[in-house]
């Protein structure tokens, strides 16, 4: 078998590792990714592509508005800003009032609207909210090219890509990572685990304890659809129910919170009580069929406060982590890219991350959910 040396290692050619490659090729440093698959074969060619800045903690919205501005500079990534709606119950709308308020002090264009008001983006049944709130420049992306264009970015910059190249074993050899794989072993001084849904596991590989897990995610399609004018990302946080207009179809979804695990295929069971909620919620779905083949798929990688993980390891010197986004990794991946490269240079990041270390877990922090689908 072969062996190599780098600056550094990155674990996962999804969107998350694809950026952080670009970005710390880009600052000079020898990049390895290893990629058990291809490029968005996990959580990222898997999501609905969605991005929006609307959250409540300054970490997930500085991420996501600096990703969008990136993705907006990017004909690649196929952005597309057609709102985002959120309608909030009415036991949530003083804090959501606040989080927007957080949202406009840092430069988002967010506003809060009556149920009454937010018609005028789609129809729906305003009973029980409190309140609504839109963002004109969250939207969506192409995840796929996307995620190619950064891979791409990153071999330009420098970078080795190796793909069809799982990792069997870690281990620290003096100051550096040894990382096995089928086609040789791999070292260098620094590790980024940017494996998605599989980070516990590569982390495992070492011996460390990173706590991210697969959730298994269902996104329902209906066939062709007739409406008045296309329907944005619309969430209703009191069902947990989103939909959106996707060409001439409609997608919606909601989370199972018992589907966690490595479990595959569709949950047809969850069909029903999802639909039997968002028809509650937006009566027009009545007259949709479902079309089961442009149905689909895919994991999460959830962390026990739906955080993601950033930042060095304790105990594992020059490990990293950036994984665990809850799904929200397509939506930070590019502002993400550059805290890495940050990081791994002993740089002050541009955004403040340490909210999302993982010494947080040890600590026992309790903290909101932020919010999330």
């Amino acid at each position: 078998m072969t062996h190599q040396t780098a600056d550094i290692l990155v674990i996962g050619a999804g969107i998350i590792g694809a950026a952080s490659a670009y970005r710390l090729a880009q600052r000079g440093l020898k990049v390895t990714v290893l990629e058990k698959n291809h490029p968005a074969s996990g959580s990222t060619g898997k999501s609905v592509a969605g991005v929006r800045a609307q959250f409540n903690s300054a970490t997930n919205i500085l991420l996501s508005r600096e990703s969008i501005a990136e993705y907006a500079a990017m004909p690649e990534s196929g952005y597309r800003a057609e709102g985002y709606l959120m309608l909030i119950p009415e036991a949530g709308w003083a804090a959501h009032q606040k989080a927007v308020a957080l949202q406009q002090s840092l430069g988002i264009a967010s506003l809060a609207l009556t149920p009454e008001e937010a018609q005028q983006y789609t129809t729906f049944n305003t009973a029980g909210l409190g309140g609504c709130s839109f963002c004109s420049t969250d939207g969506k992306v192409d995840a796929h090219s996307l995620n190619h264009e950064y891979v791409r970015l990153a071999r330009e910059a420098g970078a080795r890509i190796l793909l069809d190249t799982p990792v069997t074993a870690i281990e620290r050899v003096g100051k550096s990572w040894r990382v096995t794989t089928p086609s040789g072993t791999f070292e260098a001084p620094q590790l980024l685990n940017a494996a998605g849904a599989w980070s516990g596991e590569i982390g495992a590989l070492a011996g460390l304890d990173i706590p991210v897990e697969p959730a298994r995610r269902m996104v329902f399609s209906t066939a062709s659809i007739e409406l008045p004018k296309p329907v944005p990302m619309t969430f209703d946080l009191a069902s947990g129910v989103y939909l959106r207009s996707e060409g001439e179809r409609l997608i919606f979804g909601r989370a199972d919170p018992l589907d966690t695990g490595w479990r595959e295929g569709m949950s047809w069971s969850w069909l029903e009580p999802t639909l039997m909620l968002a028809l509650e919620r937006f009566p027009f779905l009545e007259s949709a069929s479902l079309d089961q083949k442009a149905s689909w798929w895919g994991y999460y990688e959830l962390t026990p406060d739906q955080f993601p993980v950033v930042g060095r390891m304790p105990g594992a010197p020059g490990w990293l982590n950036a994984c665990g986004f809850s799904g929200h990794g397509v939506m930070q991946a590019a502002a993400t890219g550059r805290v890495m490269a940050q990081l791994a240079l002993n740089e002050t990041p541009f955004i403040d991350v340490s909210p999302l270390s993982i010494e947080r877990f040890a600590a026992q922090e309790v903290r909101t959910l932020d919010l999330q689908v």
